[in-house]
């Protein structure tokens, strides 16, 4: 089983609209580097949250199409997994979101594993880069106001 790789970062703004950048999937294109397409296959709840959906990646050498599954708690969590993929053979990951006074800690959780052979360091370190970028943009993003 790959290890999985955790970072926080703290957003100056409530949870809620921190869960609203996270939740609009179809939306990451504009401002991840990484995701080239989302389609939303299923919604989760009456929120109108995704409960399936459809990625397409291009991130350097790693390049693929692969679906999700998510769970949502609130404002408070949401957790995915992998349903299907080509080369990412084990993806699962969550958003912790606890609202303080200076803002939202965001802890980002992630586990993947691809099917070309990696050292076990490489891919924590893989992994790491993936996670730290990702909040920085989440950040960026929800600080910016361009999610609402």
């Amino acid at each position: 089983m790959a290890a999985q790789t955790t970072s926080s970062i703290t957003v100056a703004a409530p949870a809620a609209d921190v869960m609203a950048v996270i939740a609009d999937l179809e939306a990451y294109p504009e401002w991840t580097a990484s995701v080239r397409q989302v389609e939303v296959l299923t919604v989760y709840d009456d929120d109108g949250r995704p409960g399936e959906a459809k990625f397409v990646l291009d991130a350097g050498p790693v390049k693929d199409t692969y679906t999700l599954t998510y769970e949502w708690d609130n404002n408070h969590e949401v957790r995915w997994s992998l349903v299907e993929g080509t080369l990412i053979k084990q993806l699962e990951g969550s958003y912790r979101l606890v609202e303080g006074d200076n803002g939202t800690e965001v802890t980002y959780q992630l586990t993947v594993d691809v099917s070309i052979p990696l050292l076990g360091m490489m891919k924590r370190k893989a992994e790491k880069v993936i996670i730290d970028t990702a909040l920085k943009e989440l950040k960026k993003r929800v600080e910016s106001g361009s999610g609402e």
